[in-house]
């Protein structure tokens, strides 16, 4: 399984699905991050956390362990 974390700088995926369950799951949800929707990894932070993504014409700032229930492909 290939999630947001594996990606490299510059990259552009497509959300497969999300894992996870609850509040976190909603709240990756209201972010605007559903299946289907396209990220692109604009930064990552010196010491890798967190990762700055574009979706949906917004930059959004991500932690690793959010970024690793969010599936690509």
């Amino acid at each position: 399984m290939k999630t947001v974390k594996d990606l490299k700088i510059g990259d552009t995926a497509k959300i497969v699905k999300i894992h996870g369950e609850g509040k976190v799951k909603r709240r990756i949800m209201d972010m605007g991050i559903t299946k289907g929707t396209e990220i692109y990894l604009r930064k990552v932070a010196p010491l890798g956390d967190p990762i700055e993504i574009t979706v949906r014409g917004y930059e959004l700032s991500l932690r690793k362990a959010d970024a690793e229930i969010l599936e690509i492909e």
